[in-house]
């Protein structure tokens, strides 16, 4: 199994945060970023083996995540046209490194050590999503039909639950849709979100939901967001949680 991290994104709306590094490296508490606590849940749960796509920052992140000393195998391939392309693109220039089951994780995404426990011991392919969040207007959400994931993304709203971008995907399904994004790619469909080319193959390419309601899994996408998380990191540390 590897892990996909996608991390070629300019995160503009992080203001000066992001004047001298990619948002990944963000702290959210106590010299911990972004990266460092998804690579280090990562090596907790026995995933040694990272492909992780760069863009803004390309020789920035590289050195600091080479530098966190934790051991992994990383593996970077910097999208060069990450300014006119979303990261569909990205993990079509990564195609070649993700043959196997995959974990795949938005580079923003900040999560827990159990979260990210219980969707790699998932035996189907699974997203999370939650039952208890309210809708969001403008992030993702998943139409779950059957108790099936039928379609991702952020403007549907019928038969639809919260979602963050963290995914494990067996190797079968991985296929299909990798499949799927290479054709995107390929026919000029580059700034559209992977999700897009997944809700074509989705009768095909198998993905349930996991349900992880309340917990933390949460995108930081500004500087107000990252008050929110940083304040949950911390009441989790104290409680002895990470």
């Amino acid at each position: 199994m590897k892990a996909l991290i996608l991390n070629s994104g300019i995160g503009s709306r992080m203001g000066d945060i992001t004047n001298t590094h990619p948002k990944c490296m963000t702290e959210v508490y106590n010299e911990e970023t972004i990266v460092s606590r998804q690579l280090s849940l990562l090596k907790k749960c026995g995933i040694d083996n990272i492909v992780m796509t760069t863009g803004y920052y390309n020789d920035v992140l590289k050195k600091y995540c080479d530098g966190l000393g934790l051991g992994l195998n990383i593996t970077y391939i910097n999208n060069s046209k990450y300014r006119e392309t979303n990261y569909i693109y990205s993990i079509y220039c990564a195609k070649e490194q993700l043959h196997d089951d995959i974990v795949m994780m938005h580079g923003d995404l900040v999560f827990t050590f159990d979260i990210l426990k219980r969707i790699i011991d998932c035996e189907t392919s699974a997203m999370t999503v939650s039952s208890t969040l309210t809708l969001p207007e403008k992030d993702f959400k998943s139409v779950v039909i059957d108790k099936k994931i039928e379609k991702i993304g952020i403007n549907f709203f019928d038969n639809a639950m919260a979602s963050q971008p963290l995914y494990k995907i067996k190797k079968n399904d991985w296929e299909i849709w990798l499949n799927k994004i290479i054709n995107f790619c390929e026919s000029g469909n580059v700034k559209c979100y992977a999700e897009n080319a997944f809700n074509e193959v989705s009768s095909e390419c198998l993905i349930y939901p996991l349900d992880v309601k309340d917990e933390l899994c949460s995108e930081i996408d500004t500087p107000d967001d990252l008050k929110v998380v940083s304040n949950k990191i911390k009441q989790l540390k104290l409680g002895g949680s990470i």
